[in-house]
């Protein structure tokens, strides 16, 4: 039996919590992303009858753009909240409670959201996409964090990639969804945007027959049979003595010592680099212009002669080409290393989007340009989800220990969402302002984010989370060479 069949064996049961974890969590945030695009004309008319109705008069032009704006905007603010709760939760209640907790919150906002139409309220839209948003900041980082303490070390960065595969598939199911042929219609919208509702049923009822991580079980609460059994249970190994004792050097390294804060984060000079490899590249998810490429898609297509009723269809190709390459992302990851994979992810990203600048300036003067260009926007979406998309998950799993790890999760899903936020808001203006220029901001970014990923940041492919600390403890105390905070160094397992 070859190695790669035998951890298909070996391993099942992790693979099966994956699956679990990708379905309520990371699924379901792609399907919250894109179900809003298909219905969006009848969510609008839906606001105006309901105003109409209301108020005997009807809704002018500011408003309905101003309470438009407000729905797709409360997603990115509910998820920043669910992203900061997503450090004291898991710590206070465990990862798998946790868990448990958010699909309650995204069955609730489901409920929401079913009843809007009956009840004639489009507020109840608006509460309902908060509490969707609060269930993916939660949700994707708990997800992360649930994933990468159950995963050894040769697997860590291919289990916590599957968080982006199952991103992608959420958003290719929510455009299937969203079609005119299945529940992009008049009478069938808000069942669309409840949809949501039944990953979070699904994984709330197989995470009852999942054990508590491990690292959570024995360094959090000290419970060392409950951390051998769930070990024993997801890796199917009857050794354990390894892990077991990495896990006792570090709870002891440990003592006395609680969960870092965000401020501890921030300030602590013993993960200053760790940090900054954080916070780039998952600013980097949002300010490569990716969002940028997705708003000039659909004006490239027309450009091309597509016909209206078909562009669809067209998101359809754009959806599973990020699927796909995703995927692949997670084959390599654990061949190629993060570094490479993001570090050139950017750079070819930004040389792509800058070849892209140049053809939108030049679409008028031949008729074959269009077409050069959507194979340019196709490239992009490649690039992305060969690397910065699907990397960016594995980074607070591989750069922090235990105790900054939660806190870290709260800094990047922060960092995530309310860029996503500031995008979403100022990247209109933008365009009237630049047009196609705009790409340039993004190249500008692509290229310092993929110059500090391979110049500054050490690899952290097949190593210990103390050999990861190593690396950067020499960036962090390099011009001392004995003076470290040693009360913030822990051990750490070969998690």
């Amino acid at each position: 039996m070859n190695s790669a069949l035998r951890e298909l064996v070996q391993y099942w049961r992790l693979y099966l919590l994956a699956l679990v974890l990708g379905i309520g969590g990371s699924f379901q945030y792609g399907i919250h992303v894109s179900i809003m695009t298909s219905p969006a004309e009848h969510v609008q008319s839906f606001l105006n009858q309901t105003w109409l109705e209301r108020y005997g008069s009807p809704l002018d032009d500011s408003t309905d753009k101003l309470i438009w704006s407000f729905i797709v905007a409360i997603f990115s603010l509910g998820a920043w909240f669910g992203s900061v709760h997503s450090g004291s939760l898991p710590v206070r209640h465990g990862r798998k409670k946790a868990l448990l907790i958010n699909n309650v919150v995204a069955f609730v906002g489901a409920l929401v959201m079913l009843s809007s139409r009956f009840a004639k309220s489009f507020e109840m839209i608006l509460l309902g996409r908060f509490l969707y948003g609060y269930n993916a900041g939660l949700g994707l980082s708990v997800h992360l964090m649930y994933i990468g303490e159950c995963s050894p070390k040769k697997l860590r960065g291919f289990m916590t990639l599957t968080s982006s595969i199952f991103i992608a598939l959420g958003k290719l199911m929510g455009q299937i969804l969203g079609l005119k042929e299945l529940m992009g219609t008049e009478d069938k919208w808000p069942y669309l945007l409840a949809v949501s509702g039944i990953p979070a049923v699904l994984q709330f009822g197989a995470l009852l027959f999942f054990p508590e991580t491990p690292r959570y079980l024995y360094i959090d609460k000290g419970d060392i049979e409950g951390s051998k059994k769930a070990l024993n249970w997801l890796w199917q190994e009857e050794d354990l003595k390894l892990e077991l004792e990495d896990m006792r050097k570090e709870k002891e390294s440990a003592q006395g010592q609680k969960a870092k804060s965000v401020k501890d984060v921030l300030c602590s000079q013993t993960v200053r680099w760790q940090m900054l490899a954080l916070a780039i590249p998952c600013a980097g998810v949002q300010f490569c212009g990716i969002n940028a490429l997705y708003f000039y898609a659909f004006d490239i297509f027309r450009e091309s002669g597509m016909e209206e009723d078909k562009m669809h269809y067209l998101s359809l190709g754009i959806g599973g080409t990020e699927l796909i390459t995703i995927t692949l992302c997670s084959l390599l990851i654990d061949r190629a290393g993060r570094k490479i994979l993001m570090g050139y992810g950017y750079l070819l990203m930004g040389v792509a989007m800058s070849v892209l600048t140049i053809m939108l300036s030049i679409k008028d003067l031949y008729s074959w340009v269009p077409y050069v260009n959507i194979c340019l926007i196709f490239s992009v979406i490649c690039i992305y989800g060969l690397g910065p998309s699907g990397v960016s998950m594995a980074l607070p799993a591989d750069l922090f220990l235990q105790a900054w790890r939660p806190s870290a999760y709260v800094i990047s899903g922060t960092i995530n969402w309310l860029g996503l936020f500031f995008i979403g808001m100022v990247f209109p203006y933008i365009v009237d302002g630049l047009g196609q220029y705009c790409f340039l901001i993004f190249v500008v970014y692509c290229i310092f984010s993929s110059a500090f990923m391979l110049y500054f940041v050490p690899e952290t492919k097949g190593k210990t989370m103390v050999e990861i600390t190593e690396e950067f403890n020499k960036l962090n105390f390099k011009n001392r060479s004995t003076d470290i905070e040693k009360s913030d160094f822990v051990l750490a397992t070969k998690f």
